[in-house]
């Protein structure tokens, strides 16, 4: 069954279930939940309701307890707590540095250095016209800035529809809105298919996807990846390869 948007019902599939946690692959252009749902019919939500409707917490607003979040264009594992004591357990691990996301993502262009650290304050943009964008402290536009690290690896230059193009993966050391993306686009290499922070509109969705996420927690420590979805998107006879070391 289709819903309107063209998602399937089934279009999310569980990686991990325990009693304390459940973790999904978030599709890519869905939200994880909604105070419109006229405007967004499908969220994290409500596929995972169709799905698991026995985790739904009535105690809760959104009728899961959601550990972090995703943007609507990532896709990739995302965290969900089955009940109060692994939400505050998650949470602490999340606000004491503990846990551990990986992302791989394809980038514009063909970045030099095979490891870079990003070390750039974010803060939000106050144009008017770019309402809901972030962006680096060094902008005059830039306003409420705070510290924001993020660690690059390069794992493959290569072309894209006959574009250069390097497939990364990154590791958000901090958490800011829009982080990987502003840092990414900061270095002159917008992720592919990010609209708001590129110029390319031909893409079928922005390229960047949570591989992996270590969580260590007092009720249960999760170490939780997913395959990289990107492999078959590069030209044909390269050197692409789909293994994303993540340790």
């Amino acid at each position: 069954m289709e819903d309107v948007h063209g998602i399937s019902e089934r279009s999310i599939c569980v990686l991990h279930l325990s009693p304390h946690f459940v973790v999904v692959d978030k599709p890519a252009d869905v939200v994880i939940n909604t105070q419109r749902p006229d405007e967004h019919p499908v969220t994290v939500e409500t596929l995972l309701k169709r799905l698991h409707p026995e985790l739904v917490d009535t105690g809760v607003h959104h009728s899961f307890r959601f550990c972090h979040r995703l943007d609507f264009s990532t896709s990739g594992v995302l965290c969900l707590a089955l009940h109060k004591q692994s939400a505050r357990s998650a949470q602490r691990a999340f606000h004491q540095r503990l846990a551990k996301k990986y992302y791989v993502a394809i980038l514009e262009g063909h970045v030099r250095d095979d490891r870079v650290l990003v070390d750039s304050p974010i803060g939000e943009d106050e144009r008017p016209q770019h309402s809901h964008k972030m962006c680096t402290a060094d902008k005059d536009y830039c306003v409420s800035p705070r510290d924001a690290q993020t660690r690059l690896l390069v794992l493959w230059r290569g072309l894209l529809k006959g574009r250069p193009a390097t497939k990364v993966l990154l590791r958000p050391v901090t958490g800011r809105r829009h982080q990987l993306r502003v840092h990414c686009a900061s270095l002159g290499h917008t992720i592919v298919g990010d609209f708001t922070y590129g110029e390319d509109a031909s893409s079928r969705r922005m390229f960047l996807h949570a591989c992996r996420l270590v969580l260590p927690t007092e009720v249960e420590t999760l170490d939780v990846e997913t395959p990289d979805p990107f492999a078959a998107d590069f030209d044909v006879g390269s050197d692409y390869g789909q293994t994303v070391p993540t340790a």
